[in-house]
């Protein structure tokens, strides 16, 4: 039996991926309107209204019914199925997607205990061991055995949002304005925390290159790069100031635009760089 790879909509993975993958969608709001993440409502609107927009979307997970259809037309179809999704920590969509494989022997559920590209490399590793031919039990143990070796750093460009989503005060983000300051972060055991912060984009950007260093990069591993907002000038700057981390290392430097999730509360401007630690990183 073939093995689909099922992800959520805030699973954020290169096109040659997710074109193989069956993808559920979340629900985002903007006040009284819904849109169905990733099908009547794109990234870059969603970033074109979270610009323009005086509150903050909200987003609600997927719920179980919306699984198992996939699940029995996979069932009906001869094929088994690992779900990766986003942390359980951020959403309840991981809860649903296990509630409605309960019905389904042919289904794994894997909370990746990451978000958008973070959850992608994990989810781009799964289809290729699943290619290479590995059985459904020993995938699913398998990437519940790596996914905390999947490192996720970002850096914000502005502490706007922070302020609208309630994380921080108004003083605070008025005096980080002020300042310039670059919020980085990172997710550890399923959630999102900061790691620390650099006056201006050019140090922002250094920092990250600095962390990574400090993991070092498994370039036999999926390694993705995102942006917020609806241009990427900001990931192609940091792109150019991190090169000698790429050039010679990847065939190719996949780049995407982040899901809502992080959008909501990032703001535009934003990047980030997921990848598999090496076990040769610095100390």
């Amino acid at each position: 039996m073939s093995i689909r790879i099922i992800t959520d909509s805030t699973v954020d993975a290169d096109a040659s991926y997710t074109s193989r993958f069956s993808v559920v969608p979340l629900t985002v709001s903007f006040g009284e309107t819904d849109y169905s993440d990733g099908v009547t409502l794109s990234k870059q609107d969603f970033y074109k209204m979270l610009e323009t927009s005086s509150v903050l979307p909200k987003t609600s997970q997927a719920p179980p019914d919306t699984f198992a259809q996939i699940f029995k037309k996979l069932r009906d179809a001869g094929e088994e199925a690992i779900v990766i999704t986003v942390s359980s920590r951020l959403s309840g969509t991981f809860q649903s997607a296990l509630i409605a494989a309960q019905d389904f022997p042919n289904v794994r559920v894997v909370d990746s205990r990451n978000v958008s590209i973070g959850s992608g490399v994990l989810a781009e590793y799964a289809q290729q061991c699943a290619d290479q031919g590995m059985g459904l039990d020993e995938l699913a143990q398998h990437l519940m055995s790596k996914r905390d070796e999947v490192c996720l750093l970002a850096r914000l460009d502005t502490l706007e949002y922070l302020k609208k989503g309630g994380r921080i005060s108004s003083t605070t983000a008025f005096a980080g304005g002020v300042l310039n300051i670059k919020p980085v972060v990172t997710v550890k055991d399923g959630d999102v925390i900061f790691l620390g912060k650099a006056r201006g984009s050019k140090k922002a950007n250094n920092f990250l290159i600095e962390q990574i260093g400090l993991s070092g990069i498994d370039y036999e591993k999926p390694v993705l790069l995102g942006y917020t907002g609806t241009s990427d000038e900001m990931l192609r700057e940091y792109i150019e100031e991190s090169r000698d981390l790429w050039e010679g290392k990847v065939d190719r430097l996949c780049c995407e635009q982040l899901c809502s999730v992080i959008g909501t509360h990032a703001g535009p401007g934003g990047v980030a760089v997921a990848f598999f630690r090496s076990s040769a990183g610095r100390a």
